[in-house]
């Protein structure tokens, strides 16, 4: 399908949403959005987005918050999280959803009061979080080329697919998450994947801060009660095997495939 950029050009957005979503449903892959459209910026990746989020509102879905990752530049990628994502502990992972899934440790902050920015800065944003959780993402890319650019995965939504936060929330006041650090095991047979790695290259507050200043551009804030998840990268997850992310402060969280 060849992308118009005309006065057609919301037609075009709720097609595309729709594909993406339908891609997901029935666990099928499509080409990279950029391999077919030239003038793919951000901006209308985020429209993509937006439409699909209103989509899956119109067939009963809510929005419960928003996952956060690095990009090319200073400013964060966005996605959204809906109550159709979220796990709980002992839920098991619905892996016949899944096609090429993968995991990552990520920081869970739930929000004890709304955040708007622009100008929001670390230190209110920190000021902002009610409880810090420890907390797994699993991913699923509708593409079928993994080489697709950033604009294709805020069109998707960032492959956001589902997330589980562990059982115990902490005060933000007593944590130094700038050392934080995570390490995740994937059991497969008699193979262990290990990874330790740092949950941010900054203090996770500086991602919360630049998304809430981010959003404001897109007339947005981050809602009191929404959980925000600040991640790593994914790695592969072998579906049918339990997965467990054990963080330096945060404690432990497992899920099992």
């Amino acid at each position: 399908m060849n992308i118009e950029l005309s006065t057609t050009i919301q037609s075009t957005v709720d097609s595309i949403a729709g594909r993406l979503l339908s891609a997901q449903a029935k666990k099928l892959r499509v080409a990279s959005l950029s391999a077919e459209c030239r003038n793919l910026n951000f901006d209308l990746a985020y429209r993509i987005q937006d439409e699909a989020l209103s989509q899956r509102i119109e067939r009963g879905e809510h929005i419960v918050g928003i996952k956060v990752q690095s990009g090319s530049s200073l400013t964060p990628l966005t996605g959204w999280l809906t109550d159709a994502m979220a796990l709980r502990t002992r839920d098991h992972l619905p892996a016949e959803l899944l096609v090429h899934p993968g995991v990552e440790p990520v920081i869970a902050f739930v929000m004890g009061r709304r955040l708007g920015g622009p100008g929001v800065t670390a230190a209110a944003a920190l000021a902002a979080v009610g409880l810090v959780f420890a907390g797994l993402e699993i991913t699923d890319s509708r593409y079928s080329d993994r080489r697709c650019a950033p604009a294709d995965l805020v069109a998707d939504n960032l492959s956001s697919s589902y997330y589980l936060t562990g059982p115990v929330g902490f005060d933000p006041a007593g944590l130094d998450l700038s050392q934080e650090e995570a390490g995740i095991t994937v059991a497969a047979g008699d193979a262990t994947v290990t990874r330790f790695d740092s949950v941010a290259r900054s203090h996770p507050a500086e991602a919360l801060a630049a998304a809430a200043n981010c959003l404001a551009r897109r007339g947005h804030a981050i809602e009191s009660g929404w959980t925000v998840l600040v991640g790593t990268a994914p790695v592969p997850l072998p579906v049918g095997f339990p997965v467990t992310a054990r963080f330096s402060s945060l404690g432990t969280v497992a899920l099992a495939c």
